[in-house]
């Protein structure tokens, strides 16, 4: 009886101490901009949003905004890479980003990842939504990994049925419902589980073009690919908030929980839906590109009401943020009026902070304070860190080596110490970013990074919207700034030594 009850007493204590770690959300949006969010300009920058975003605004109101938070690049995969591993893009075998369906995955077995972490800490895992870090899926004659190209050949021979290797589970995720590219393609088809997942009794896996689609418009300027015979962008944001919402309804029963939640809106093709939840999206705003950001706020209304419903939201650490700058929507070039970029210089796959300047909101009921904004700078992929030092997870010395966790940042219980530099990346004109004490540096590299010319330097001080007209890299003051920097972003690239404590 004596052995019964320390058992018993044994197994509630596991079982409180499970129910007192907080769950985390990890929302990250795809082309979102800080023009994009209402709460940006109507509580920020003291002017009127074109278009209101409720969901994302009540989680700016409820938790903490970040003004000087960065993407690791401006864009999409080499932004996914560093997030899921805690490592600049340029320690991975493809520094420029690993693009389509089925090329090499850069994260190697038993490196940390955000699902690794996770699992390790006893929680469970889910991966939904936009995935594009590559994967295995099996050739139909040899067997072996298929690495051709994912876009324009109707006699291709892979099996596009399933993964073999380096989806979402074999990175730590227990469950995931993902789609490999987002809604931009090839290919066009979602996988549950690392197993295709049919849109529809009735779906076939086909050669997705114009011809062939629900309608021509689906098929986005990356081409035609593999595709679910019902494949319907419209649909995608409401199906992956669905299968979020599963997740948290089925989870909350025991507790902890880590959902990675990679929307893909609000990227093109502009296809929003018809309505969405009893909410108008279709031509209730200026321009497709605003319906689909109401389409996206409606995604984060889900997750959140999911959270409250399940009654656990005052316990759950929700992070939005996006993979790069906003689309190039500005109010300078359309009659609308809208600034994806929220004033900033430059937008998507710019080196100018357009490019990488991102949203950054964290909430955790009665631990950060609602209304809070930080300074500090940032840098998305920072969540992995933070999620291990609130995990209690060691993470290797030679793994996630430029991540930094920001948990003292939001707990405001202990001093964090700011980060000493940055280093950033632009998009496909190759060109890389140093930044410290105020200044920026812009340097042009080649696809094999031999070499890095630095062609414009910026003190963000005095000029933080980077006119043109100042810049200084060719100086005759500041030709040893441009030196130094660029010597020590050279010296910290190339002794692959860690960036942060």
């Amino acid at each position: 009886m004596k052995a019964f009850t320390t058992t018993l007493l044994a197994l509630l204590c596991l079982s409180l101490a499970a129910s007192n770690k907080p769950n985390i959300v990890f929302i990250m949006a795809d082309d979102l901009g800080l023009g994009d969010i209402s709460h940006y300009w109507e509580n920020l920058e003291s002017s009127k949003a074109l278009v209101k975003t409720p969901s994302m605004d009540a989680l700016a109101e409820a938790g903490m905004w970040f003004t000087d938070a960065h993407s690791p690049t401006a864009l999409c995969s080499p932004t996914r890479y560093c997030v899921m591993s805690g490592n600049y893009n340029y320690r991975s075998y493809a520094p420029w980003g690993v693009w389509g369906t089925f090329r090499e995955s850069a994260i190697d077995k038993g490196e940390a990842t955000l699902g690794r972490v996770a699992t390790k800490a006893g929680y469970s895992t889910a991966f939904i939504g936009k995935w594009h870090l590559g994967g295995d899926f099996a050739d139909k004659k040899t067997g072996q990994p298929y690495r051709g190209n994912d876009r324009g050949d109707p006699n291709t021979t892979v099996d596009a049925s399933k993964y073999i290797d380096n989806g979402p589970g074999a990175l730590g995720f227990e469950y995931s419902f993902n789609i490999p590219c987002g809604i931009q393609g090839p290919i066009y088809l979602a996988y549950e589980n690392d197993v295709w997942y049919p849109l529809a009794t009735d779906s076939e896996i086909i050669y997705l073009d114009e011809a062939s689609a629900l309608e021509p418009e689906i098929v986005s300027d990356k081409g035609p690919g593999l595709g679910d015979s019902n494949w319907d962008t419209r649909e995608i944001g409401k199906i992956l908030s669905e299968k979020a919402v599963d997740f948290i309804n089925r989870e909350s029963v025991e507790e902890p929980f880590f959902l990675y939640y990679c929307s893909p809106m609000v990227h093109v093709p502009h296809m929003p839906p018809a309505s969405f939840d009893g909410l108008k999206i279709a031509d209730t705003t200026p321009s497709p590109h605003l319906d689909m950001l109401k389409d996206l706020d409606q995604q984060v209304n889900r997750i959140v009401k999911a959270l409250k419903a399940n009654k656990v939201y005052d316990n759950t650490l929700i992070i939005l943020s996006s993979d790069n700058g906003g689309l190039g929507i500005s109010s300078k070039t359309n009659s609308a009026g809208h600034d994806s970029s929220g004033e900033w210089r430059g937008f998507k796959n710019a080196p100018h902070e357009g490019g990488h300047r991102v949203p950054f909101i964290a909430v955790w009921d009665g631990v950060i304070q609602p209304g809070t904004i930080s300074d500090e700078p940032v840098i998305n992929m920072d969540v992995l860190a933070t999620m291990a030092e609130m995990m209690n997870v060691e993470i290797p010395k030679d793994q996630a080596m430029d991540s930094k966790s920001l948990l003292p940042l939001l707990t405001s219980d202990q001093p964090y110490e700011s980060r000493p530099y940055i280093i950033l990346q632009a998009g496909s004109k190759l060109q890389t970013i140093y930044r410290q004490d105020g200044w920026k540096l812009i340097m042009q590299s080649d696809s094999n990074c031999t070499k890095f010319e630095p062609i414009e330097l910026y003190n963000l001080d005095s000029n933080p919207y980077e006119e043109a007209s100042r810049n200084l890299v060719d100086h005759p003051e500041q030709r040893a700034r441009v030196k130094n920097m660029h010597n020590r972003y050279l010296h910290i690239r190339n002794s692959g030594m860690r960036t942060v404590p």
